[in-house]
């Protein structure tokens, strides 16, 4: 049985966590809410982790340059996915941390589907090199 992928979405609209949650849940992944930054950095010191964080940096409580750098200090391997409007302008640090920016907009959540699940697919299987497991003297 394939492990349900973890999305957290933080974003300070209540309109736009719930649409989005709808969305991510219809697409077959396990969806938690954050409204704020103190939401979000308390969810990093939680111990149920996340495979995926879809941000909008424009969180009530958030200070501009410090909470990509915190959440990437606490969860530096959790991709992140910037959800915000054009116009808004994100801070050189916030860019510099993100995996993909997708600009809000009307048709923006099929983005970020494609970009979520882009993110999420599985990795492939290692490869193994059959010489190193064959036994010596065959």
């Amino acid at each position: 049985m394939q492990k349900v992928s973890t999305i957290l979405i933080a974003d300070r609209n209540p309109r736009v966590r719930g649409f989005l949650q709808r969305e991510m849940s219809k697409a077959g992944y396990r969806v938690l809410l954050a409204e704020s930054a103190r939401d979000l950095l308390q969810w990093a010191y939680d111990q149920d982790p996340v495979d995926l964080i879809i941000l909008d940096p424009d969180l009530p409580d958030a200070v501009d340059t410090h909470l990509m750098s915190w959440l990437r200090k606490r969860t530096p391997l959790v991709p992140v996915i910037i959800h915000a409007q054009p116009s808004q302008g994100l801070p050189e640090q916030t860019a510099a941390n993100a995996i993909i920016a997708v600009e809000k907009g009307g048709s923006s959540v099929e983005r970020l589907k494609e970009v979520a699940a882009g993110l999420l697919k599985p990795s492939p299987p290692a490869l193994v090199n059959p010489l190193s497991t064959s036994p010596s003297g065959s």
